[in-house]
Formats: structure tokens, sequence, C-alpha cells
């Protein structure tokens, strides 16, 4: 910010050139009353001149208004200026009375409105020229200042990482803390770091989000935890690209100007790094090809390098390909994670080393979304963890499901697929249909025997049956079912359909 003074009647009053002088007792002042901005300087000697003054000016007059000794009404006089807004009174000595009136001054006092002694050699006109010479010096100050922090801003959009310096720069010119939000409404970049709590930051991100939510342009004012913040939309309506959020209370005409030129520039910074992520997406999709044929020689050359083996592979069928894009970028920006992440008609497909396997959990919660996850593998078999994550995806379950799970459940439940289960229905639909007819227990007793390895006397202990009429319903249901139960294919293709067909 410009270091000129801004004017108000403290800077008036300590010009040396006027010979201004408080009457007033500091006491016996408003709070702040001698800071206020001060507007301008009109004299009058009407005995109301409120209807034709304007707030925060100061009021010069002669005096020839008031009736000596009369206090009623130097005090409603007083009262009149002072619900008008007047800053302060401006006596001229000597011209028509010497000295200033006591009632007068007593008025002042009582509503602590500033009473200044103008003396006779200093005419009212050079009061108000004065003044307005440092309103002039404030707004070329405060032009000046616009002009060389966009100068500043521009050189720090040219940077290698423009629109982190841009928000560091507008930070440090407007002295107060600035972030940038993306589309999805996280914090991509803040400065300084670290002076907004985590507690105040979320609800800032949650607001964010609502006015991205509703795709309008807007500026709006908000109070966080006492802290006071302006949000300013960065894109066009429909369209935007995020937030710009800064930690104030209100913006002058120039320091908006400053703020809207960083929009401006956020949002072509924006622009055109979507249109890089696109393009980079759609180099990554056509890399997914050659890793897919076991052949990484392509996607090394081309990326320079990819995350170091063995890796899992993770798919994601219903993430936000944009959005998760930029978090594993981001990612990769701030802590190194080495990743490599395409869109595939399976969804999105990422690839990282086996040791940052944990972030795919952080992942799918930031998001909410499924992941299915491969175990280890070298790039030679990719292909093999890319079947992997959608076998996981096959399972139920919430957020990152891996392949180890399916694994560790039996190929049975692996090879559980809905044609599966329908096949095996209908082969065991004769046996059903008898236990429904005769109300027999021919599924049961089979299940039970094929659970005590086919032999007959445990089984039928088990079912409290004779074992004689265990080894009858296991001939009925080979008969009914066409298989040779006496046969190790037979009663594995038995167990197989029983534990595939649905209950």
């Amino acid at each position: 910010m410009p270091s000129v003074e801004q004017p108000t009647l403290g800077t008036l009053l300590r010009r040396r050139d006027l010979g201004l002088r408080l009457v007033s007792a500091a006491d016996a002042l408003r709070d702040g009353a001698l800071d206020r901005p001060l507007r301008w300087v009109h004299s009058s000697d009407l005995a109301d001149p409120t209807p034709f003054l304007a707030e925060d000016l100061a009021l010069l007059t002669t005096g020839t208004q008031f009736v000596e000794g009369d206090a009623d009404a130097a005090a409603t006089y007083v009262g009149r200026l002072t619900d008008r807004g007047v800053v302060g009174l401006g006596f001229g000595t000597d011209v028509h009375r010497a000295g200033i009136p006591d009632e007068l001054a007593e008025a002042c006092a009582a509503r602590g409105m500033p009473l200044f002694e103008v003396p006779y050699r200093t005419p009212f006109i050079a009061v108000a020229r004065a003044h307005s010479e440092a309103i002039a010096a404030q707004a070329y100050a405060r032009r000046s200042w616009a002009l060389d922090a966009q100068r500043a801003l521009a050189l720090a959009a040219l940077r290698p990482r423009g629109l982190d310096a841009t928000v560091a720069e507008l930070s440090r010119r407007l002295d107060a803390w600035a972030a940038m939000f993306d589309a999805a409404g996280a914090v991509m970049l803040a400065h300084p770091r670290g002076t907004i709590d985590e507690e105040s930051l979320g609800t800032l991100a949650d607001r964010v989000a609502e006015i991205l939510a509703r795709g309008l342009e807007a500026g709006q004012s908000l109070v966080i935890a006492g802290r006071a913040f302006m949000l300013f939309t960065v894109g066009r309506g429909g369209h935007l690209r995020g937030v710009l959020a800064v930690a104030t209370e209100s913006l002058d005409t120039e320091a908006r100007s400053v703020v809207t030129s960083v929009i401006a520039m956020a949002g072509l910074a924006m622009e055109q790094s979507e249109q890089l992520a696109r393009s980079r997406r759609r180099l990554h999709t056509q890399l997914l090809e050659s890793l897919l044929a076991d052949q990484p020689t392509l996607a090394r050359r081309v990326l320079g390098g990819l995350p170091p083996a063995p890796v899992v592979v993770a798919i994601a069928p219903d993430a936000p390909a944009g959005s998760l894009t930029d978090w594993w970028e981001r990612r990769r920006a701030d802590h190194g994670t080495a990743s490599f992440v395409a869109e595939s008609p399976d969804g999105v497909v990422i690839c990282l080393a086996a040791g940052d396997e944990e972030l795919l959990d952080d992942v799918a919660a930031r998001f909410g979304i499924r992941l299915g996850v491969s175990e280890p593998e070298s790039y030679d078999s990719f292909s093999r963890a890319h079947d992997q994550a959608l076998a996981a995806l096959r399972l139920h379950g919430a957020g990152a499901v891996r392949y180890a799970d399916t694994v560790g459940s039996s190929i049975l439940s692996a090879l559980a697929t809905d044609e599966a289960r329908l096949v095996a229905e209908s082969r065991l639909a004769p046996l059903r249909e008898r236990d429904r007819e005769a109300g027999a227990d021919l599924e049961h007793s089979l299940l039970r025997w094929l659970e005590h390895d086919a032999r007959a006397e445990p089984a039928a202990a088990a079912l409290g049956i004779h074992r004689h009429t265990l080894r009858s319903r296991i001939a009925q249901a080979g008969a009914l079912l066409g298989m040779d139960l006496s046969t190790f294919p037979a009663r594995a293709e038995l167990w197989t359909l029983l534990q595939t067909a649905r209950d």
C-alpha cells in the first residue's frame, strides 16, 4: 500500500502553514474523531447549514449566526452538525468577533465534536485548497501504487509458476492473505502459507464450493471467526475456473482494479492450463495403450520416466477425471509423488509405486469414489495388474477395494458372475423342484454330505438321519441331475453349482 497519509481532520490540523489550532480537549472527543476520513471542507454561516452538507466533511464558520450567551442555540447547532455526520467545526476568529464563544466550545465538548480555530491570517479557501491538494496527492499515490502493482503482477505471471507467483505478489501488495481455489473448491495455493487455521479454511472452502455450484459470477464478503474475507470468481458465468479469496474487509477502487487484473490473468492462466491438461490427458490415454500391451518403453521415452516398479494399478470408474488428475499433478509437484494417470473406457487409471499405495485410500475418501486396486506387479505384467483392478471392482465394498481381497475370498467367488449363477440355478432346478413338490431335503443333504468329504456316516449324523436314508437321497439326487456322484469330477461340479447358485 502507498505510504501517503490518508486525508483526515488530523492531517489537516497538522499542516503548519495553515496555523490551525485544536481547541477541544483530547478526552472530550469521540473515539477516532480526528482519524475519520475527511471528504471535503465547506464554509457557511447559516444557522442551519445541514440541508446543504454531506457526511464526513469539516465545516468552517465565522460565527455571525450565533447570539452571544445563547447556550441553547449553540447546543442545537452542534447537535444538528453531529447528526448530519460532520467531522469537525472550524471557527474563524477575529473576523466578526474575537476568540471562540464559550457556549460553542461547551456544546462541542458535550457532543464530542472536534472544534478548531482558524486564525485571521488563514483564509477559508486556503484550508479547503490544502485539503483538496491532500486528496489529489492521495489519489495520485493510489493510482501510482495500482500501476506499480499491476506491473509487478505482470512480471510475476511470467515466472515458471506464474499463477503461484502472481497470488504471492498480490498478497504482498495488499498486505493481506490471498488464496486461489480451483473449480472443485480445493485450495490450489495460498500466501502467506499457514496464516489461516484449518477450521476457518474449511468453512471458507465450503462457501467457495457453494458459489461454484451455483455457477454465477460473484463478489462476496463474509466473516469467519471474526476475520473478514472477500471472494471473487474467476472465469465467466456458467464456466467458472475457480475463486480468488482475499482476507480483507474492503477494497478501494485502485485495489479492486489490481484484484481485477489478477482475476483476468488467473482466468487466462487457468484456461491455458486446462487446454494443456486436456492435451496431456489425451496423450496419457494413448500411452496407456502401450502399457496395456506390457510395453513401457514408449511411455518412458515420452514422459521421461514412470513410477518405479513394482507398481499397483487402480481403476476408478466414476471418478471426476479432471479434478482427480489435477489432484495427482499437485501431489507430484508438492510432494514428489510419481504417478501415471490416464482416462480409459473403464474409468480413470492410476499407476503408482507400490510404496505409495495408501494414497489410494485418501483419494477414495477425498472424492467419495470406489477404486479397484491390483497387487504389485512389474511393467511387463501391467495388463495383468489392470485386469486385477477390474476384478477387484466386481467385489462389494466402498473406497479402495483390493484384488488381494478377491484372491483371499476363493476362486469360486471370483467366478461367480451373473451368467455362472444362471447356469448353476438351471442345473439345480430339477433338484429344487423335487424338494418343493415332495417336501424333500435333497439339496441340503447333498451340501452337508460334500462338506463332510462325501462320507455318509458323519454327514448323516449331522443331518440327524440314518446313513441308508442319506445314501438313498444321494442316489435320487444323482438321477435327477444326471450325474454319477461316485466320481470326483461330478462331486466337484456339484459343489461348484451349490456354491454359485443363489439361495
